[in-house]
């Protein structure tokens, strides 16, 4: 289910029925969802699932459900499987016969192309792009011709030169970046790769988590 990407405010009463009712709790990161629970004085147990230990929870997860509990499933923030992990549980599942029902919510992906401006169909989401220079290099470039608004998430410590790799790979194209978005700090930027990439680089320091909006190539634009 989904859980908030900031402001915990915005966890739905669904939601919070949902993680009141089951019988346990799968989180990416149990202290981050402390956060959450502390917050709505919720008190279901909770285990770890994250991607170095999903595939080992599965088989206890299906025995679980065998005996007729009821499993919820969170990510640190968002909505699980959106690259987060997730889906290899999700899979099993469902491939076993149970119910897997989706209790929808906050998603940075959609946050960020609502406020964007870029037409939102189509739109590609791209996950994060490589962490090495070289291997994000070529990745951006195996992605110049894609098609439609893209959006991609990244780590403060690499947009800069992720933004830069952008711009020369795919013709510097209009963006909007989402820093802390929903918290207290949230902003948006807006421009050029370039300019934007400039525009941070010339900070102190970077914080936050970032979403990147791509508008469609210029050609694109033109002819809608």
């Amino acid at each position: 289910m989904a859980t908030p990407i900031g402001n915990l405010d915005d966890l739905s009463s669904r939601a919070r029925e949902a993680l009141a009712e089951a019988s346990v709790v799968y989180c990416e990161d149990t202290r981050r969802t402390q956060h959450l629970f502390a917050r709505y004085g919720l008190a279901t147990p909770r285990v770890s699932c994250h991607e170095h230990n999903e595939r080992r929870r599965i088989a206890e997860a299906l025995e679980r459900l065998a005996r007729g509990e009821t499993l919820a499933l969170v990510s640190d923030a968002g909505t699980p499987a959106v690259s987060d992990p997730g889906r290899h549980l999700v899979a099993a599942a469902a491939a076993a016969g149970h119910r897997v029902e989706p209790v929808p919510g906050p998603s940075a992906v959609t946050a960020l192309l609502s406020v964007s401006g870029f037409p939102a169909v189509p739109f590609t989401f791209f996950g994060f792009p490589p962490p090495r220079r070289g291997e994000r290099d070529r990745w951006y470039a195996s992605h110049a011709g894609r098609a439609g608004t893209a959006v991609l998430f990244e780590s403060p410590f690499r947009v800069v030169e992720s933004l830069r790799a952008l711009a020369a790979a795919w013709g510097d194209p209009e963006v909007a970046v989402g820093r802390e978005l929903t918290k207290v700090h949230e902003e948006i930027l807006r421009g050029r790769a370039s300019a934007v990439a400039a525009l941070l680089a010339a900070r102190a320091g970077i914080k936050g988590e970032f979403v990147l909006s791509v508008a469609p190539q210029e050609a694109e634009r033109s002819s809608t």
